[in-house]
Formats: C-alpha cells, structure tokens, sequence
C-alpha cells in the first residue's frame, strides 16, 4: 500500500473526527476532500464506516449517563422514555436509508458541485437561524416528547443529500420546534449513535465481499483518526455553542464551499 494512501486516510479520519458533530456536515468535507487528495474506497464506504469511530468517542464521553440509563432502563420511566424517544427519532432515517442507499451512494455522493451548493445554502440558513430569537420550551434531551422526536428524525434525513450535515438538520430543527441550543445538541449526539452504526452496518453488509486489504487499512487508519478527533470536539462543542452559536460554523460552510467551487472550477 501506498504511504499516501494511508496518509490521506488519516487526514481524513481526523477531517471525520473534527466535523461529525458540528453543522458542516462531515460527509461533505470528506468527499469534497478525497476529490481533490484523488482519494478512493470501494463503493464509497470509507466516509461511513470511517464514522463509527466518532460514535465511540461519543460513547466515552457520555459513557457515565449510558451506563446509568442502560442500568435503570427496568426502572426508571425516564430511563425508558429516553431510549424510546432516540428509537423513534431513529426511525425515519432507518427506513428512508434503507430505500435510498444505492441513489445516496451512487448518484448524491458523486456530485461535487452539487454538495458545494448545500454546503453554502445550509450556512446562509443557519445565519439566519442563529439570528432567530427563540423561546425554548424543552431543555432537557432525554425528555423530549415522542412526537417531537420524530420530527427530529425526519429533519435528520435531509442529511442524505451530502453537503446538508446530519447535526445541522436535527439541530436547526429541534430549535425551530422550541427546544434550547445545548439541549438541541446533546440530542443530535444521542441519534447520531443509531443512525451512523446503522449506516455503517449497511455498508458493511453490502460491500464486505468487495472491500480489500488497502481499503480495510485505510478504514483502520481512518477509524482511530476520527475517534481522536471527535472525542477532542465532543468534549469542547457544548460550551463551544453555548458561548458563540453557530455563525462561525455558517460562515465556515460558505466559506468551504465557495473554495470548493473554484477548485472544481479550476480543474475543469
């Protein structure tokens, strides 16, 4: 194997690491990157499964508040509400993913131009979502009610056209239905867990016949790069948005994508 190719992984995998929690949306960033390293996977799984090692990071951070709930879940209500909540918030990606995998992977993740477009549209939204002047009636993630959940799901799978960012849709839309910025947050850490190891056991099943020894080690690589990187941003990003917001994350969107419209450009 190349030492490039292992090289780009890494870079990618702490790429994955630094932008799967915040409003960017990872995706984007990674597959605009691997165009422009000239970076390929087999059937595009190395953005997904790459993931799980973000997932992890979210597990050892809120390690203390899982195990409590894993261990009250017989009886706590509240314990058991939460979890239902996060699998009803779950839902809609978990049935929309399924039908949509081979269009989301063969055609959306193709499109460069088309994702610099979101990337730039969604932090022209989120601007103006930051200027919004809310009144929060939920503060408290692990007792949203169910039908707000859902609705939280459904806002989660725009992120299917890459460019939109997973934590940008539920986020923005969990604030637009009354709930508080950390809260909103917190709650987006939560689903991510099932939606991105449903994802990646997706993929894992489609493709395990195809992946070879280079894509594995590059996954490897990748894997350990985005588990670093997310646990140093998971533990930072809520004081982060409580303090600022997310206009730094909107212009970071715009100013990504406008770049990323000059380099196709460029290219030809």
């Amino acid at each position: 194997m190349e030492s490039q190719s292992i090289f780009s992984a890494f870079i990618l995998g702490l790429l994955e690491g630094a932008t799967e929690f915040i409003p960017v949306s990872s995706t984007a960033h990674l597959l605009l990157a691997s165009h422009f390293l000239g970076f390929k996977s087999t059937g595009n799984t190395f953005p997904v499964l790459i993931q799980l090692g973000a997932i992890l990071a979210i597990l050892l951070v809120y390690f203390r508040k899982l195990w409590d709930v894993a261990m009250t879940l017989h009886s706590s209500e509240r314990s058991r509400w939460f979890v239902l909540s996060i699998l009803v918030g779950f839902l809609p990606a978990a049935v929309i993913g399924a039908v949509a995998h081979d269009f989301i992977k063969k055609v959306l993740f193709e499109e460069p131009v088309l994702i610099s477009y979101v990337l730039i549209i969604g932090g022209v939204i989120l601007l103006a979502v930051d200027k919004m002047k809310f009144q929060p009636r939920y503060f408290d993630a692990m007792n949203y009610p169910l039908p707000l959940a859902f609705k939280i799901g459904i806002c989660q799978c725009l992120a299917m056209i890459p460019g939109t960012s997973r934590s940008g849709a539920t986020i923005v839309g969990a604030l637009l239905m009354g709930t508080d910025k950390r809260s909103a947050a917190e709650f987006s850490f939560f689903l991510a867990m099932p939606t991105m190891v449903g994802a990646f056991t997706l993929d894992l099943i489609k493709y395990r016949n195809d992946l070879n020894f280079d894509d594995v080690t590059n996954i490897a690589v990748g894997f350990v790069a985005a588990f670093i990187s997310g646990l140093v941003v998971v533990r930072s990003l809520l004081a982060f948005v409580s303090r600022r917001g997310y206009a730094p994350f909107a212009w970071w969107r715009i100013i990504v994508g406008t770049a990323s419209l000059i380099g196709l450009y460029l290219q030809g």
